[in-house]
């Protein structure tokens, strides 16, 4: 079971974070690759070390807030590959401030980058999977879309997590007939370059103790079984599930 081999599986924000891991996962998994970030060099560093797993790698430079560049993805991933199978949404970012203080320029970005491009890049490998009447697309929101927080305000970051939570229902009941597949991860605590440096304060550590079951933040890796098991062909009856990855923060 799982076996991704001869599947092609796109993935956003693949030069760092949760995107790199899932494009290690994948690659274990013997999927072939359509890798997008703007940081294309980290791309080509990320390409050489899972082409030694055996599969295909397409590195992509692409802003997931432009149409103009997810768009142009789209049309290089079909003319290489000839299909795509799989898209998972990682991208993201966030301007972290409280409702009261945060401004439009800070609203405007986290929407656009962690909302919006979920439904560009949706819609744009969406049409290509629609030819072969199969697809996966899986969004990684966060717990942060399922709660409230009362240890760092970030409002937007809440407010553009939840609308992919919801997206993706409403996008599962669109695409069933397609045979496309619409499914949302929902992270606790990893690490990545965005939260390194607040995960790792005391104060925050205090703070995930007291309110992570398993007194801990996730693990390098520990986000790839899920996706995998939603990307695969298995899981052919699975479409608008909301599924928290989180060691338990929202079960309680």
């Amino acid at each position: 079971m799982f076996n991704l081999k001869n599947q092609v599986a796109v993935i956003t924000g693949a030069s760092s974070g949760l995107g790199m891991q899932m494009a290690r996962g994948f690659a274990k998994q013997g999927a072939d690759l359509v890798i997008l970030a703007r940081r294309v060099e980290r791309l080509e560093e990320l390409k050489k070390e899972l082409e030694a797993e055996g599969v295909r790698v397409l590195p992509v430079k692409c802003d997931v807030t432009s149409t103009e560049d997810i768009d142009a993805a789209a049309k290089k991933a079909e003319e290489v590959f000839g299909k795509v199978d799989i898209l998972v949404n990682c991208a993201g970012s966030s301007k972290d401030k409280g409702v009261l203080d945060m401004n439009d320029e800070e609203w405007d970005f986290t929407i656009a980058t962690d909302e919006t491009s979920v439904f560009k890049m949706t819609r744009a490998f969406g049409n290509i999977m629609k030819k072969n009447n199969y697809g996966r697309v899986i969004n990684i929101a966060s717990m942060y879309g399922m709660v409230g927080n009362s240890e760092i305000p970030t409002i937007a970051y809440h407010s553009s997590k939840g609308a992919v939570v919801n997206f993706t229902r409403a996008a599962a009941a669109e695409l069933a007939p397609l045979g496309i597949t619409v499914n949302c991860i929902c992270p606790g605590y990893f690490y990545t370059e965005l939260t390194t440096a607040v995960l790792d304060t005391e104060q925050f550590q205090a703070f995930a103790n007291s309110h992570v079951p398993m007194k801990r933040y996730g693990k390098e890796g520990e986000l790839n079984a899920a996706a995998i098991f939603l990307a695969s062909p298995e899981a052919s009856y699975v479409t608008g599930v909301i599924l928290p990855v989180d060691g338990g923060y929202t079960a309680v």
